[in-house]
Formats: structure tokens, sequence, C-alpha cells
């Protein structure tokens, strides 16, 4: 079947660069099929549905939270939340022709932006001889609201102040979706922060309690970057077959606005306050509904704590 690619046709950067990517393919001969989402969760429903009547490649124009959408779809769920999820198909491919504010996932791979250019002659060579460069990836499975609302996470989960944030930038209108992904998020981490309160969250890694205390943020890693170039820990791999759990503790309102300013370099896991640790599951519990954290993974709101985590080693074909 022809290649199927996805476009968030909501964002402004996706249909500024859009014509170019166009103009390149028809120039390669590449024929494909396109799909506009329409909605929250459309990427993952039109992946779903392409993969299981034959298609084999799958890519995506827009952001990380358009990319995420689209990785969920590559899997089932079972009505057994507890059960992991299956691979609709385990030939398919996903590729990248990142439109993003930041695109943390496609930066991640190589370590540094690429230009989109690279990401358009990747898909084009694929199309043509069936073969380029990918790596198998891991994903993590995710359980939200109580341990009963399954999705996948691609790149990176917060929790707390960092899920608070993703909702206020998720909500951020025209005026300010014309400036940088970092200087929308520092704008709503600041707006969220003036409002937040810690709250006790019992960290368990495989099966070991690593923290019950008050929390002011905790994360769950799957690669690199996130959040428009924040290295939440810098050992996150996306196929090393682990998770990074990141939890920051005991920060004043001042103490978490330091950290923010220095969590793009990694300079934050310098405070003692924060903790990094790694393993193939985690849960979040939080204790009362009035405590229960906002919760993103990949720029999406997906719910809130208590939450659980494991990864699923090299899942996912990507083309790179």
């Amino acid at each position: 079947m022809k290649p199927l690619i996805i476009m968030n046709n909501a964002a402004a950067k996706t249909r500024a660069v859009w014509p170019s990517i166009e103009e390149r393919l028809i120039a390669a001969g590449i024929d494909y099929n396109l799909e506009n989402t329409a909605a929250p969760g459309d990427a993952t429903h039109k992946t779903r549905a392409a993969l299981k009547a034959g298609a084999s490649t799958i890519a995506v124009v827009g952001g990380d939270g358009t990319l995420g959408e689209v990785a969920e779809g590559f899997f089932e769920f079972s009505d057994n939340v507890t059960e992991l999820p299956t691979t609709i198909n385990y030939e398919a491919t996903l590729a990248i022709l990142p439109a993003g504010t930041g695109d943390d996932f496609a930066r991640g791979l190589y370590g540094r932006r690429l230009p989109l250019a690279h990401w358009i002659d990747t898909l084009i060579q694929h199309c043509r001889s069936g073969y380029a460069l990918y790596s198998l990836v891991d994903v993590l499975y995710g359980l939200c609201d109580d341990y009963q609302k399954p999705f996948i996470c691609l790149n990176a989960s917060t929790m707390g102040i960092g899920g608070e944030t993703a909702g206020r930038v998720a909500s951020q209108g025209v005026f300010m979706r014309r400036f940088s992904g970092e200087l929308r998020f520092a704008i709503a981490a600041l707006s969220a922060l003036t409002v937040w309160r810690e709250r006790r969250v019992r960290v368990t890694i495989d099966d070991n309690v690593i923290v019950d205390g008050p929390m002011n943020l905790a994360a769950v890693a799957n690669a690199l970057f996130a959040g428009g170039g924040m290295v939440l820990s810098p050992d996150a791999c996306a196929d090393d077959g682990r998770l990074d759990v990141v939890i920051a503790s005991g920060l004043s309102r001042a103490g978490v606005v330091r950290e923010l300013s220095r969590i793009h370099s990694g300079g934050h896991v310098h405070n003692p306050k924060v903790r990094i640790a790694q393993g193939q599951a985690v849960s979040m519990h939080t204790f009362s509904p009035a405590d229960a954290m906002p919760l993103e993974a990949d720029g999406n709101v997906r719910g809130f704590t208590p939450a659980y985590f494991q990864i699923i080693p090299q899942a996912l074909k990507v083309l790179r």
C-alpha cells in the first residue's frame, strides 16, 4: 500500500512546511495517501485503521504530540489493562517529518536538531528502495486515572508542575503560538507555579519504594529531550530497555524557577533535592483525589495520577 502521511493541519508551522514536503515528494515520484487530523486522538485512530488495512509506512507531519498519538496507533490495547498492548504490524515503520515547536523525539535520535530536508530524504529513500536507516525504539505503556486509562508514551511524561504546565501550554492561544516552544513552556511553567503545592507521592520502581513524601515534580523519560529541549535525564536513551524516573521534592518556588533555568542543560541533576533512577516499571501513587497530579505524555494531557508506566523494549521501528 501507499505510505500514509498524517498531518496536524491545525498547527500553523505544519501548514507552513507542508508545501515544501509535498513538492519534494512529488518531484521524487512518491505516491502517498494524506490524512489531516481533526480532533485529539484522531491520529491514533487513523494510524490504527491504516495498519489494520495493510499499510506498512506511516509518516507524521507535526510535533511531538501528534507523533505520540501516531505511535499509540501502532498498538492495540487489551480489555485487561494489566496486559501489555500488542503490536498491530511488527514490520510497519514510523517516519518523522518534524514540524512542531520542540520536536524533542526527533532531536533525541541524533542528540541535536536536523533540518527537515534530512527527514524528507530518509522517507523518500525508504519509499523508493524499501531500505533506510532505522532504530528499534522502546515505548512506555502507561496507565493513569487510578490505573484505569491506558496510553502509549514515546518520549516522556511529566506529572505535578510538569503536567499542569502542559495543560497551560495546550490552552495557549494564537498569539502565544508565535513564540518558541522554550518561551511558551517557561511562561506556562511560571503561571502553573503560582498555584502549585506539593503533594504526597509514593514512587515505586520495580517493586521497590524509593520515595514516599511531598513532591513538586515527577517525570518518566524514555528519550533524551522533552518540553522543547529539556534534558530531564542526561542518561535517558530510547533504545536502552529502561525508563528514567526524575523526581523533585522539597523545592521552594524560587528553587523550582532556578531548576527550570538549568534543566535544558541537565544542570538540575546536581541539586540534592532532585533524584534520578532507572528501571523497567514505575508507579506514581497519590493518596486522595485532592492530591491527584495532572499528567501529560508527549505534550498531550492524558489524565491524573495515580499512574503506572512500564517499558516495552524495541517495540517500534522508526526511520532515521
